[in-house]
């Protein structure tokens, strides 16, 4: 078993695209997907199922990590932003060098900040440095930075 990646439904798959390669230097593994017919709606379990996007490769994994899928389908149902203590799925973390160099980063691409830098000693494990962020359609991102002790 492995994991294969984790997707995110977007209102513009070229622009959030963009955002997480000039962020966390994401490469995109072609081909960009257009998907659309009976296949699709069978396993979506939704009529008329059409949708476009990328998958992005993530840093840190080599050339066959996980994935970012970075799909948008022809219809989408809004919903607002979850907050951090929302069930279901949450956020998506990266493990960054420099969180405040990052964070400025995620600032220049239109992202925004939700919480503060905060630091915390996890016993047994060491001090962790994190931050939650949004990207420019609102998805929560952790940023984390490990000292071991």
């Amino acid at each position: 078993m492995r994991y294969a990646h984790t997707n995110i439904v977007s209102t513009d798959w070229k622009k959030l695209t963009d955002f997480y390669i000039k962020v966390f230097n994401c490469v995109v593994i072609p081909p960009i997907r257009k998907q659309s017919g009976e296949w699709l709606e069978k396993g979506t379990g939704l009529k008329n199922a059409a949708l476009q996007g990328t998958h992005l490769l993530l840093p840190g994994h080599g050339e066959n990590g996980p994935t970012l899928e970075i799909y948008q389908y022809e219809h989408i149902e809004n919903q607002e932003f979850i907050m951090p203590n929302k069930r279901g799925f949450g956020h998506i973390a990266f493990e960054v060098d420099n969180i405040e160099e990052t964070l400025k980063n995620i600032e220049l691409n239109e992202g925004k900040r939700l919480g503060e830098i905060t630091k915390r000693e996890v016993k047994g494990v060491g001090e962790i440095t994190f931050i939650y962020v949004r990207d420019p359609e609102g998805n929560l991102i952790e940023l984390q930075n490990w000292k071991k002790k």
